[in-house]
This record gives structure tokens, C-alpha cells and sequence, in this order.
């Protein structure tokens, strides 16, 4: 590579280096939805945070509607300027609005049908009444965030069921945030075990420094007991195990990068599973990557934030994206595309960074972002490659799409690419959401609504050819497995497999 800077690549094999040259954008965009960022850029900032100072030197005030000031100016005044007449302060000192997102909304109760969680728990109002609803009966100071909120399980399938695009994920996100940071007990048990779920990667981080020794602590007799007593983790699933080596390790192990090409370069976001738990994704990523003919960079990261949006820990997540995103354009300025195994990972840098947050470079990390095998079905002749590919032995396969792959208009990605491979067989099991949406079915109060929702799954996948199952998402790969048995792989292993690639 040329153009290095003076940051220390001695002892990490894992960091990337800094170049002078920016690469030059793909076409076609990744495909995700723009939602909320067609009224005015949405910014998530801390409470405590220092505020923002406008280009002129004024505090910026709070927004109503895409930026109007509101007609109060901010204070409880009740003398009003007609010109600048806003009856409602959704969400008041934040500079976040949707405004006119929510009047978007015209009550077609489509993405109430299309909600997994509506489906199966007739007390929860839906995400009509948890976006749009929230927002226009929202006064100053008047009401609180309905604590249904957190019942919602960032499943998203909502946004792409409205046929006017209100961004409905955006708006959960949001009075999700505000409801545990404004309503929810800090020392309750469900805000400390909330707050453990969504920061994973903490954890994982120290077990897999001692992995045999914490995958037999959480297989002892009563361990899932505890915890469920303890924190309200239920006692009903079995804790997936540790990776005796990491995704990391063996990346610095193997002395990173075999292809040096600096017209094909991918910056690798591997997110914390495949990371800590199921590194033999990554190194099958790596695999085919490299045969391609790309260089694979896999810089510094934290959690993609999945997690946290989904509890309400927006300040975890923002943390965690600065961090990414600092990274990240460091490799698009390389001439990197970031490419995630995980379909979850990718949505959320390509859609709720840029919502929630307002952070140097975070947009050119959204425009850079794509899932796996969407970025070699997009730049690379895989039908070609698999032409005359056959398996030792034939394989049967009972294929899920994740919720959020279907969000990123991936659903059949995987169902395409390995129909016509001699000695595949791949089914499609519906259109069904899994029920584990991440920490939501690992939470004892939601484990029944979890498994209620992943019912159709489960028989579909029982009644499908094969006894393996296949899933970009590691959450919903844990919940087929829990609910069938089944062994589970990710689409990019038998990728690894199909081409003629030495292990």
C-alpha cells in the first residue's frame, strides 16, 4: 500500500492504514429505504452532551417541524407568532423531529398487519400506535412514552410494509431512547439486564480470554436458573458457546491479508458473534473474498449497535458508532467497501447510523455498506463461478431470511445463488419472522412471545427437505436451532464450499 501514516501497524495486524487516496464509489448504492432522512437531518445527542453551536454562533434551538422553530420559541410562553404556528412539540429538546414523517402516515394500519409481535400478543398496540400515534399526541411536558414501547422488537419489518414511508423504525428508535432515559429506574433489574444484553460485546470480550472455562461455567446444572432469577435472562435457552479461538486471532494469527490488490479492497465488519462465537463465518468470508481476487482489511470496531437500539441504550450506541465510523472511513479513504456477515450489522450502518446520529463521515459509511453475498452477487460472475461447482455430497438446506435481510431487499439472495449448484437443494421456509429479534426473545417476559412467533418457521422448516438450516443472522440461527434442532450454517460457508477453494 502507499501513502501510510504514522499510526503504529507493528503490533496489530488487525488495523488498517490510512491512505491519501480516496476510492471511488460503486454503482448501484446499497438498496435501503431512506425513511426519515428525506425531512431534516436526524441527530441523536446525549443529554449530557456539550451542545451544538450553529454556524453563527447560536445555540441551535429545538426543531418541530423539518427545522421550523417552534412557534414558542422553545420557552413556555403562550404568546404565538402565527407565521411559525406549530400546535405540537414532539419530543421537545431534542434535535431530532419527524414531524413530517408522522403526517406521512394515513392509518392504513399496514405495518400492524405485517407485525410479528401484534400477531401474537393481542395487549400490544402495534407500531402505528408506537411511531406516528406517539408523535401527534405528544405535548410538552404533558405526556409520557407509552411503556409498550418496549415491546417492540426492532424486527423493522414495519418500515418496509408502508406504502408511504413513514419512518416508523426511526421513530421507535427514538421514543425508545427517550422512554429508558427519561421513565425507566436505573437500578431496576430490567435496566441492568437490558443494559448486560445490549452490551454483549463487553462480555464476550473477557469469557473469550478463558473460553473452556466460561462455556463450562454456563453449562453448569442451574446456571440459566440464576440468571433467570437473578436478571430475568430466561432459563429456557442454552447460552451459545465461546470460540476457543477468535475471528481476531486468527486473523492476526494468519498474518491478515494473503491478496494485496489495491483495486479490490473490503473492509471487513465481522460484529461480535462471529467475532467471539462463530469465527468460521469470518474465515469463510476471508476465503472467498481472497479468491476473488479482493484484499480484505478488517479494521478496529465495536458493536454495530444492533442491540442497544433495540433496548434503548442510545448512548452505548453512540459511543460504539463513533468508534466505528472513524474506522470505517479510514477504509473507504483506502478505497475500501465495508462488507457484514451479519444482516443485522449491515442495516444498522447503512440506515440507523445515519438516522440516529450525526457524525463525521457517517453517511459515506451508509453509502459504502453492503452484506456479503450481495456485494459479490453485485461486482462478481458467482452463477459463473458456481457453474460447474458440485459438493462432495448432497446437501439439503431449510433457508431463513432474517427480518432485517428483508428490510435490505435480500430475501431470496441466497435461495438464487445456490438453486442450480449440483448437489444443492435449498428451500425457502416463508416469509415468517424467527421470534428472537436479537435480546428480545433472550428477555423471560418475551420468551413466550418469542417462541408464539416463531411457530411457522419451526413447522416450515420441519416440513422442508433438509435438516439444515441456513440464516445470515446469528440470533435468528440460535432460534432455529433452539426450536428444531437442526444444525445451522451461514450462506458464506457453503459458499466456501461450493468453490474450489483450499481450506
Amino acid at each position: 500500500m502507499t501513502g501510510h501514516d504514522e499510526r503504529d501497524t507493528t503490533t496489530d495486524a488487525d488495523r488498517i492504514d490510512d491512505g491519501d487516496n480516496a476510492g471511488d464509489v460503486h454503482e448501484p448504492h446499497p438498496g435501503v429505504p431512506t425513511l426519515g432522512r428525506d425531512e431534516q437531518p436526524s441527530i441523536f445527542v446525549p443529554d449530557d452532551g456539550e451542545p451544538e453551536v450553529a454556524d453563527g454562533g447560536d445555540e441551535r434551538s429545538a426543531a418541530t417541524d423539518g427545522g421550523v422553530k417552534s412557534a414558542t420559541g422553545g420557552s413556555d410562553s403562550a404568546e404565538l407568532d402565527p407565521t411559525t404556528y406549530d400546535p405540537v412539540d414532539v419530543f421537545p429538546g431534542g434535535d431530532l423531529d419527524l414531524r413530517d414523517g408522522a403526517d406521512s402516515c394515513y392509518k392504513c394500519t399496514s405495518c400492524d398487519t405485517s407485525c410479528p409481535v401484534a400477531a401474537v400478543d393481542d395487549e400490544f398496540p402495534g407500531p402505528k400506535f408506537q411511531g406516528p400515534e406517539q408523535w401527534r399526541l405528544k405535548r410538552k411536558d404533558d405526556h409520557d412514552i407509552d411503556a409498550s414501547i418496549t415491546s417492540c422488537s426492532n424486527c423493522m419489518r414495519c418500515d418496509d410494509a408502508c406504502p408511504s414511508s413513514v419512518p416508523l423504525s426511526q421513530m421507535h428508535n427514538e421514543a425508545r431512547g427517550q422512554f429508558v432515559e427519561r421513565q425507566m429506574e436505573k437500578l431496576s433489574r430490567e435496566y441492568v439486564r437490558n443494559r448486560i444484553l445490549s452490551n454483549y460485546r463487553f462480555f464476550a470480550s473477557i469469557a473469550s480470554k478463558v473460553p473452556r472455562l466460561a462455556n463450562f461455567a454456563t453449562n453448569l446444572p442451574g446456571a440459566m436458573w440464576l440468571a433467570e432469577k437473578t436478571l430475568g435472562v430466561t432459563g429456557e435457552r442454552e447460552f451459545p458457546p465461546f470460540a476457543t479461538q477468535t475471528f481476531r486471532s486468527w486473523w492476526r494469527e494468519r498474518g491478515g491479508a494473503q491478496v494485496e490488490n489495491p483495486d479490490k479492497r473490503v473492509a471487513y465488519f465481522h460484529g461480535c458473534y462471529s467475532n467471539y462465537n462463530t469465527p468460521e463465518v469470518g474465515k469463510a468470508m476471508v476465503r472467498v473474498f481472497e479468491h476473488f481476487g479482493y484484499e480484505v482489511l478488517v479494521p478496529p470496531q465495536k458493536c454495530s449497535g444492533t442491540p442497544m437500539f433495540a433496548n434503548g441504550m442510545l448512548k452505548d450506541a453512540r459511543r460504539h458508532a463513533e468508534t466505528n465510523v472513524e474506522e470505517l472511513v479510514a477504509a473507504i479513504g483506502e478505497g475500501a467497501d465495508i462488507i457484514a456477515s451479519c444482516t443485522s450489522c449491515s442495516m444498522s450502518l447503512r440506515q440507523e447510523y445515519p438516522e440516529l446520529f450525526d457524525i463525521h463521515g457517517i453517511e459515506d459509511v451508509s453509502n459504502h455498506t453492503f452484506e456479503a453475498l450481495e456485494y459479490l452477487r453485485i461486482y462478481e460472475d458467482l452463477e459463473g463461478a458456481l457453474a460447474d461447482s458440485e459438493l462432495d455430497e448432497e446437501r439439503a438446506f431449510a433457508y431463513h431470511a432474517p427480518c432485517h435481510a428483508r428490510n435490505q431487499g435480500l430475501e431470496r439472495q441466497a435461495v438464487e445463488t445456490f438453486r442450480d449448484v449440483d448437489g444443492v437443494v435449498i428451500e425457502d421456509v416463508g416469509d415468517s419472522c424467527s421470534g428472537i429479534s436479537g435480546t428480545y426473545g433472550w428477555k423471560k417476559e418475551k420468551y413466550e412471545t418469542s417462541m408464539k412467533i416463531g411457530e411457522e418457521m419451526f413447522e416450515h422448516m420441519e416440513h422442508a427437505e433438509g435438516d439444515v438450516g441456513m440464516t445470515e443472522c446469528p440470533t435468528c440461527a440460535m432460534q432455529m436451532e433452539h426450536g428444531t434442532g437442526y444444525e445451522i450454517e451461514h450462506p458464506l460457508q457453503l459458499l466456501a464450499d461450493a468453490l474450489p477453494i483450499d481450506a
